[in-house]
């Protein structure tokens, strides 16, 4: 059953603050841990986490904001699972970052911790919601209101996330793969089958792979081929509904096929970006990038870039397989950026995100497209062409002309005469015919030299505002273990490691711009805090008081009340 946690607003008077030395208190009061109970954990909207459990009577939930906020200060300090743990028992600040006013609590178990992100993949699978996102969404939307930043201008990179698993190679993998079918099958079937998995199944993939020879990989494919297409006809009707067997059948398919009741090793060629990398993550897809292999996923992410703004905050987050092309992801998320942002008129790139769908639906939200570093050649020959409403004005080093439709594209028809005099004229990519030299273009080469004429056409300090977004980017990066990979794996977890690492960036940069220019909000926070704890301690002075009160005259006890009320006032 859900239930909304309030207890953090009714402080214990003998609570973590009270034991402290003032020197200490205003230490804490004024730590970033302290701010985050402030400006995250008191504005997490539970609520939106009520669909995950039962709407009848039953065992209350754990408390839904000392669980996402879990989750974002994992993220935001790097730690394990057990390590959150361990902080959240013996670490005065991230107690005090969970509303956790008193030490003898404890918020939750580690099997709720687990269920609640199992729960949320759950959601995420049957619906498409990702709750984590909307938490994301739901605070910059409240902190860029309260912080009065213009969202009109945003800039936007991706990074490669890689997941944690091993890089398999083809024969590694496939071998990796019949390992863990042979775990799954029955005493018979294994029995059945031991003669021919015996080779594979007794040591582990990666030693079986170092005793080969280069030569003998092509026969040993022939070989598993064989293997493979005989266990899969012989175990489809019994283990189908198996996960294992039905990461075995797409192994199956994408490395195999059968041609005429043969089965034949696929080409390399053959085999997608998108084929299984390794069976501890299914989602991660292979992107080679400037030379480097990359296993995993890609995460996208747009943020303020107004010069005027005092700080700029991230303000879009997606994650996708990391094989899809920047401008496809773009063209996903910007209608999404633009209902959370109505103000959004500029949006600068680089060269990878422009296409013809995108220009489309820019210029439906009327948002200009600003891109550095335009992908394609540069010509030997400049042609500038500028749409006009009769059409498209092109332009060469001598001359000018107004382009005509075609069946598929544009025409521009240039005087023969005047070329004939040019000294570019060997390097023209316009084509000589009879009466006139003819240059042909498409919509898109139009389009993208109005994407580079907006760069152009910007002052000079707007033009520069894209590459501090890769600043973001390294924001993100640190989050990434020893090995350059995230600590997780499969495309939901890195999901949660995005939003939780867009949370808790956008918070570090609120809170060193509050503790720069103090605001009435934090300042009364602080208050607000001081007060509880001076109370905790005057209760906690009055009960040792108590306790000597039998052994002090009447008169003596009016007396000591009066001086220590006196000095407590405030």
């Amino acid at each position: 059953m859900f239930l909304q946690n309030t207890a953090h607003l009714q402080q214990d008077l003998f609570g973590i603050e009270s034991h402290l030395s003032n020197k200490k208190r205003q230490k804490l009061l004024k730590s970033p841990e302290a701010a985050f109970y402030d400006l995250i954990f008191c504005n997490i909207r539970e609520e939106d986490f009520a669909p995950l459990y039962s709407d009848k009577t039953g065992r209350p939930n754990a408390a839904i904001n000392v669980l996402v906020a879990s989750l974002i200060l994992q993220q935001k300090k790097g730690w394990t699972t057990r390590e959150l743990f361990d902080r959240i028992d013996f670490d005065l600040r991230a107690r005090l970052a969970l509303g956790l006013h008193s030490l003898e609590e404890t918020p939750f178990c580690s099997a709720s911790y687990f269920n609640f992100r199992n729960r949320l993949l759950e959601y995420f699978c049957t619906t498409g919601i990702n709750l984590i996102e909307r938490v994301f969404d739901s605070l910059t939307s409240e902190q860029l209101t309260k912080l009065k930043i213009k969202t009109d201008i945003q800039r936007m990179d991706s990074f490669q996330a890689i997941s944690n698993i091993r890089e398999y190679g083809r024969t590694q993998l496939l071998i990796e793969m019949l390992i863990r079918l042979n775990r799954i099958l029955s005493e018979q079937d294994r029995s059945r089958f031991s003669e021919q998995l015996a080779p594979y199944v007794s040591q582990s993939s990666s030693k079986y792979l170092y005793e080969l020879e280069r030569s003998q990989i092509p026969h040993e494919l022939e070989k598993l081929a064989q293997l493979y297409h005989h266990l899969y006809t012989q175990l489809k009707s019994s283990y189908s509904q198996i996960e294992v067997f039905k990461v075995f059948e797409r192994v199956y398919t994408e490395h195999f096929c059968v041609v005429e009741d043969k089965v034949r090793v696929r080409e390399g060629g053959e085999i997608k970006s998108g084929s299984l990398q390794s069976p501890d993550d299914l989602d991660a897809t292979f992107r080679n990038k400037r030379g480097s292999n990359y296993r995993g996923q890609v995460v996208n992410v747009a943020e303020t870039a107004n010069p005027d703004n005092a700080l700029n905050l991230i303000t879009d987050v997606a994650v996708a397989p990391n094989n899809a092309d920047d401008s496809t992801i773009l063209n996903e998320r910007i209608d999404g950026m633009k209902e959370k942002c109505p103000e959004l008129n500029e949006l600068h790139t680089d060269g990878a995100y422009g296409s013809s769908k995108n220009d489309q639906k820019m210029h439906k939200h009327g948002i200009n497209h600003v891109q550095t570093a335009l992908r394609g050649r540069v010509a030997a020959v400049a042609m500038e062409i500028e749409k006009t409403p009769d059409g498209h004005t092109v332009r060469c080093p001598m001359q000018q002309t107004t382009s005509q439709p075609t069946r598929t594209r544009h025409k521009a028809c240039f005087d023969a005469t005047i070329c004939s005099s040019c000294p570019h004229s060997d390097k023209c990519p316009a084509v000589e015919q009879k009466n006139c030299r003819v240059f042909y273009f498409s919509e898109e080469m139009a389009t993208m030299q109005q994407r580079q004429r907006a760069l152009e056409q910007l002052p000079e300090q707007r033009q520069r505002l894209r590459p501090n977004v890769e600043a973001t980017v390294k924001e993100f990066t640190r989050g990434y273990n020893h090995k350059g990979k995230l600590r997780v794996r499969g495309r939901f977890a890195t999901m949660l490691f995005a939003y939780s690492m867009a949370i808790a960036i956008n918070f570090g940069r609120i809170y060193r711009h509050l503790m720069d220019n103090p605001s009435p909000h934090r300042l009364f926070a602080r208050t607000k805090r001081a007060l509880a704890a001076y109370r905790g301690l005057l209760v906690r002075l009055y009960r040792y008081f108590r306790l000597l009160m039998p052994k002090i005259s009447m008169s003596d006890q009016t007396n000591l009340l009066l001086s220590i009320s006196g000095k407590m006032a405030f």
